[in-house]
């Protein structure tokens, strides 16, 4: 692989893959990147098939307007007795031929739409994944995880609406001309009165759909933090459990919620205008259109013939016009999004310029160490390597393929089997000396199925040990030619790593005719290297062989003479290296048990999960009442009160308008005019008003539900214990967080709102319907019946199709997660066209779950508009048949109202009960984690121990006991250790021995089985969390920080000063690093800290421990990935600073506890030697052979001697 701006060579693998096109295309802008116009190239792959849908919506267009005029002749018909029957008969069956040609058209129309928009989401969402391997790391610094995930979710799904309604641009002019040509002959000039008043809504409704969005792009941006921010909570859950820091992170959170709520807010207030203005629109346009027709001459008459058509246009142009802004924004917004979504991604950021030069050549088949202090650049250069570092000048070419082993392990959601194959042809023997080689045999055997198990995401059922070998596996099965190693023996116990090195790495491994280039802090490796790379500050200040720079003595000489005691003891070691192979792995372990079971749990879970999915069960009543109480049952009834007064005033409006048009003409005028007007006027303002009035109180009273929800879902999820994290994938969390909460932000209260509207609309035409032909009774009640069998039917469908999509919708969204995550390895294992197929896949299975949702509409509407077709057919049937008892003002109001409206109202209200069953959902899964299980409480007043508490730090394990879950086994049994206040004692023991669970039981993430543990004559377990996890430090195994300043990291609460901040950092050996940053102490970090080294995150971890200077101080493998000499600092400024203090220290490396007062030996969770590290290495037990395998018993001897 090779990328260079200046000197071009052949490259040697001229396989022309992928990554090379993309460098090159990344580092030559081409002159026409400017054109690149995603619209265009949308048009030409989809165009062809849309423009039919131009066709019907012509057609449907035209076809709207025959109703109306259809309409005007029956009026006529029933106005003049002396017109024959037959004509009646023919005027109702063409009304009904007319309205089913307008249903099938339409459908047709609608059903290539969402398909032509489902298949451009599709294209979306494959470019951006295409794109995201292809981007620059600097480039993909400038924006996270979270919000390239978003490119992907949510403005998809933009372009996807607007291919429903991008033909409004040409329709709603269209439309309006028609409907005012025929209103002019209707009504003739007094129509200008009713385009006035229109034109005048119009910029009105534009001002509000643009001031909607700017709210919209504000709340995204606030909902987008939360969100970053919960990603962040979650993913470090454990660290906040441990600092008893959640009430901090819970603060953070509701102040970015305080600030969404406040934009949802200012929204509700607009959406209630804008729903006021659309109701009360079509009432002002009659009201001012027939005020100046019947005062502008005497001689106008209102009768039912001009009254109700020209209602019915009116009632037609109100869509176009209130569309019309709405797509024009929208059409705005998309563009937007083309261009800053799809383009974001090539701006290349110089963010990390780390090497000044440097120059040097790997020979092949050598193996070459590259060592160094923390942060000096040794991953940056394994990442020029692979060409993921912007480059400045010179070139880099490798030769033949390559693999690579990240210093923080990737594993996919998948098998064992498939993270270590990893997309290559299967191999059994290869297979199995892999797994051998890299130790993981033992780990398999403890796994419930073997390397066939389902490892979670981000690796959560393994432990850091076994990550990195599945990951080391993965790297040496797929026999590349050159190998890059990123510190891959940091995270392995002392004995496993060295097996690994013999059998893998090292000059007799596995890998010994290849390429390798390792990182490491391990200088006992280091005699067997065959070139040393020394490096410091990104420059490489030395190089050569182990003996050559021993010669040369430089710097590596010093820094070796240090570290190592005489070469000879080296040499001796070197003897003593045949490992017996019992002691390399612990067979039954603790911890791995604890895991296995966390996969058994994992998998009963999602078979439920999955067998949820088909049972068609109705959405529970308590659930609606949940949702009533959390937004206030006075506040839910005011508005039910509301919603009938709207609807009574407007059925008398109309009603009045009706016998206003029956009234007698006499002498060519009517007499009443002005009475009518005026009561006409009255009834229409009233109706305005308790519009207002409802919809305020809804959007208000949908604020407090969304409050109130978000709150206990955030307190529920902070107190669940840590078991609920490990078994529950931190995906469905975060849709909790997202999805959810969205759902009941912004889509919840507008349908309740139409819901509410069309349910009474419904009734009040059903009324009006008995009131002009009661006879008509006989008909509504089966016509209702065969409605409520279709509605039925296509919820429950509907339903289920919507919950496996958005069940198929996630894995689309994870695999694209884990593919940002892991962009590097993918790329430097050229896989890319194999994750590209794997994601198409899973966008495949997405659609397959959308399309029928898409058809069940279509098939839904057509069946309903042929019910409400058949109604309007009766309705017009009985208006003629008994025309000599009816007055045209009735047959004008019934007919209308049913044509056209019932079918529409019908069609409205089984759309929104849908949805709002569907939608009210999000309510329930809300509550759902009210249910859980909780951890004990953060603090008890009654128990609440001395703020002085712990004085000495004694700690007492008394018989103690602790088992993961009720039904497995102890992890730890009969532990009675007492530990004196000021002791300094070391806890080792092979991997899985239980040495991380006692820490996890003394700081009660897992509670006590049996026994207890006393701290300072106080027993833990009854004391609340916080009050406990206050009082102790840890220094955790993982090093995590959160996005935001480095102070806020260091001292969430705000309770220190900056003096003592920048005294724990010059004590943790950072001072010079943060006061050469421009922003000191408020540089921000990234997510998950990923702008500083591992090393130096574990710093700033010792850092905080330095802040809260407790009683007792646990380290749990706190220097794995810090170089020997940052080390040795570390050990030295806990030795001086925490010399009153209790400190409990988990050791990999053993020379880290050699000078401590006790050492505790555990196995299989029992403790199996106990005393001072001179004492047990007499003794010859375990201690005595870990030390031998670590190289410690000679060197040892020797300073004793």
């Amino acid at each position: 692989m090779l990328y260079s701006p200046k000197k071009q060579q052949k490259s040697s693998s001229s396989s022309g893959d992928v990554t090379e096109e993309a460098e090159a295309l990344i580092i030559k802008p081409s002159q026409k990147s400017s054109e690149a116009s995603l619209f265009k190239v949308l048009y030409k792959t989809f165009g062809p098939y849309f423009l039919m849908s131009f066709l019907f919506k012509a057609a449907h267009d035209l076809l709207m307007f025959a109703g109306p005029e259809i309409l005007k002749l029956l009026i006529n018909f029933v106005n003049n007795k002396a017109a024959p029957n037959w004509q009646g008969y023919f005027y109702t069956g063409l009304l009904f031929v007319c309205a089913c040609l307008q249903t099938l058209i339409l459908h047709q129309y609608f059903h290539i739409c969402f398909v032509t928009g489902m298949r451009l989401k599709t294209a979306i969402v494959g470019v951006i994944y295409r794109k995201a391997l292809v981007i620059t790391n600097s480039a993909r610094k400038t924006s996270t995880v979270g919000e390239i995930v978003n490119l992907m979710s949510v403005d998809a799904q933009r372009f996807m609406d607007l291919a429903t309604y991008i033909n409004m641009i040409w329709s709603a002019p269209l439309q309006v001309i028609l409907a005012l040509y025929l209103l002019w002959q209707n009504l003739g000039p007094s129509v200008l009165a009713g385009v006035a008043v229109m034109i005048l809504l119009v910029p009105i409704n534009a001002v509000m759909a643009m001031k909607t969005k700017t709210y919209q792009v504000a709340q995204m941006k606030s909902k987008d933090n939360r969100i970053k921010l919960m990603n962040e909570i979650l993913n470090g859950i454990k660290v906040l459990k441990l600092y008893a820091w959640e009430l901090a992170f819970r603060e953070k959170v509701l102040e970015i919620r305080q600030k969404e709520l406040k934009v949802l807010k200012k929204s509700a207030y607009l959406a209630a205008m804008a729903t006021f203005t659309w109701v009360c629109a079509p009432f002002l346009v009659a009201l001012s259109t027939f005020a100046v027709y019947v005062t502008i001459d005497k001689k106008n008459v209102l009768d039912a013939q001009k009254a109700f058509v020209s209602l019915a246009l009116f009632n037609i142009l109100r869509f176009p016009l209130n569309m019309l802004p709405m797509v024009i924004s929208s059409i705005v917004e998309v563009r937007l999004q083309s261009l800053t979504g799809v383009s974001v991604q090539n701006k290349q950021a110089e963010l990390c310029t780390l090497y000044f030069s440097i120059n040097f050549t790997v020979p092949e088949g050598s193996l070459v160490a590259v060592v160094g202090q923390v942060g000096c650049g040794k991953s940056s250069l394994l990442s020029a390597l692979l060409g993921e570092m912007d480059k400045k000048e010179g070139y880099v070419v490798v030769k033949g393929s390559v693999a690579y082993v990240p210093q923080q392990a990737w594993v996919q959601n998948a098998t064992l089997e498939d993270n270590v194959i990893f997309g290559r042809e299967m191999n059994e023997s290869r297979y199995k000396r892999v797994i051998e080689a890299c130790a993981l045999l033992p780990d398999i055997e403890i796994l419930p199925t073997g390397d066939k198990t389902e490892i979670g995401e981000k690796g959560v059922n393994l432990s850091g040990g076994q990550k990195q070998r599945v990951s080391l596996a993965r790297a040496v099965y797929c026999n590349a030619d050159v190998y890059l190693f990123d510190d891959p023996l940091s995270a392995v116990d002392a004995h496993v790593g060295k097996h690994i090195f013999e059998k893998v790495i090292g000059p007799k491994g596995i890998l010994k005719n290849k390429t390798r280039v390792l990182v490491t802090h391990a200088i006992n490796y280091l005699p067997q290297m065959d070139t040393i790379l020394v490096m410091s500050d990104g420059e490489i200040s030395e190089m050569g062989s182990y003996q050559e720079l021993l010669k040369q003595d430089g710097a590596f000489a010093e820094f070796l003479r240090t570290y190592l005691w005489t070469v000879e003891t080296e040499k001796q070691m070197s003897s003593n290296r045949q490992l017996s192979n019992s002691s390399t792995y612990s067979r039954d372990t603790g911890k791995t048990q604890h895991q296995s079971s966390t996969a058994e749990l994992q998998k009963p879970l999602a078979e439920k999960n999955s067998w949820k999915l088909t049972e068609a069960d109705t959405v529970k009543a308590t659930v609606y009442w949940d949702y009533m109480k959390a937004i206030g049952l006075f506040i839910s009834f005011l508005s039910i009160f509301l919603f009938m007064c709207n609807h009574i005033a407007s059925l008398a409006s109309n009603y009045w308008l009706s016998l206003w048009t029956d009234d007698p003409v006499i002498n060519g005028t009517q007499q009443y005019t002005n009475v009518r007007l005026g009561v006409y006027g009255a009834l229409g303002i009233s109706q305005g008003i308790a519009v207002f009035g409802y919809s305020m109180v809804v959007s208000i009273g949908g604020i407090f539900a969304s409050r109130h929800l978000h709150l206990n879902l955030l307190h529920n999820v902070l107190r669940s214990p840590m078991s609920f994290f490990e078994r529950t994938p931190s995906g469905n969390l975060v849709n909790r967080f997202s999805k959810e909460i969205d759902t009941i932000d912004s889509t919840i209260p507008p349908i309740i709102k139409m819901f509410m509207g069309s349910t009474f609309n419904v009734i009040g035409a059903c009324i009006i319907i008995l009131l002009a032909t009661p006879i008509a009774a006989v008909i509504i009640p089966p016509l209702g019946l065969v409605y409520l069998l279709v509605q039925r039917f296509y919820v429950a469908t509907s339903r289920q199709l919507k919950r496996l999509e958005s069940v198929s919708r996630s894995p689309v969204y994870s695999h694209f997660n884990e593919t940002l995550l892991g962009v590097s390895v993918i790329r430097a294992f050229e896989e890319q066209k194999r994750f590209i197929k794997q994601n198409d896949v899973k966008v495949d299975e997405n659609q397959k779950a959308y399309y029928p949702s898409i058809v069940a509409n279509r098939w839904l509407a057509v069946r309903l508009e042929y019910v409400g077709n058949c109604i309007v057919l009766f309705a017009a049937l009985f208006a003629v048949t008994a025309r000599n008892k009816l007055s045209a003002g009735l047959v004008g109001l019934s007919v209308l109202l049913f044509f056209l409206q019932i079918t529409a109202y019908l069609n409205w209200l089984v759309r929104m009960s849908s949805e709002l069953e569907t939608n009210i959902v999000a309510v329930e899964r809300v509550k759902e984690y009210a249910e859980m299980e909780k951890e004990a409480e953060w603090s008890i007043e009654q128990t609440a121990p001395a703020s002085t508490w712990p004085k000495e730090g004694k700690v007492e394990f008394r018989g103690y006991g602790l088992r993961y879950r009720e039904d497995l086994d102890l992890v730890l049994k009969n532990i009675n250790v007492t530990i004196n206040g000021g002791e300094k004692i070391g806890i080792v023991g092979r991997t899985g021995a239980g040495k991380s669970s006692l820490t996890l039981g003394l700081f009660r993430i897992n509670e006590a089985a049996e026994g207890e543990i006393i701290i300072d004559g106080i027993n833990i377990a009854k004391i609340g969390l916080h009050d406990l996890r206050f009082k102790i430090t840890i220094i955790p195994q993982d090093p995590i920080l959160f996005s935001g300043s480095l102070r806020m990291n260091l001292d969430p609460f705000d309770q220190h000063s900056d003096e003592d901040i920048w005294r724990s950092l010059e004590l943790a050996h950072l001072k010079n690093f943060v006061s050469s940053l421009p922003d000191k102490l408020n540089h921000e970090c990234a997510e998950g800290g990923e702008n500083l080294s591992v090393g130096q995150r574990q710093l700033v971890c010792l850092a905080r421990a330095l802040l809260r200077k407790s009683k007792i101080l646990v380290l749990d493998e706190a220097t794995a990935a810090v170089d020997l000499e940052t080390d040795k600092l570390i050990q030295s400024t806990i030795k001086s600073q925490f010399e009153e203090c209790t400190v409990l220290t988990i050791a990999h490396r053993l020379n880290t506890i050699m000078d401590y007062t006790r050492v505790l030996v555990l196995d299989r969770g029992e403790v199996v030697e106990c005393g001072s590290p001179d004492h047990l290495l007499q003794e010859k037990g375990i201690f005595y052979s870990m030390a031998k395998d670590s190289g410690l018993v000679s060197k040892f001897t020797i300073i004793c001697q």
